[in-house]
């Protein structure tokens, strides 16, 4: 089984929360903010109005409070809008 998003929707699956900060403090995991950053599970057809402009594989920068958290086969998915894509990370 998978998920299939339908229209203009993109299933992203959330990068893990740094640990520890650049300087090496180790954070406790309720101080962590949850990380808007994702890759790119699984992307919808699009719609007349929509063309998608993302595909699987890459990672996004997403807005904060976009989606619908979703648990499917024991792991957490978000399901949002493209257009709450905010950007692509370019290695």
């Amino acid at each position: 089984m998978k998920l299939v998003p339908l229209g203009d929707r993109v299933v992203l699956k959330q990068l893990e929360a740094e640990t520890t900060t650049k300087s090496g403090i180790v954070l406790a995991s309720s101080t962590q903010e949850k990380p808007q950053e994702a890759e790119v599970i699984a992307v919808g057809p699009g719609t007349e109005e929509v063309k998608m402009e993302v595909s699987v594989g890459q990672k996004v920068i997403y807005s904060k409070y976009a989606g619908t958290q979703v648990k499917f086969d024991g792991v957490e998915y978000i399901v949002i809008k493209q257009n709450d894509i905010l950007a692509i990370v370019e290695a």
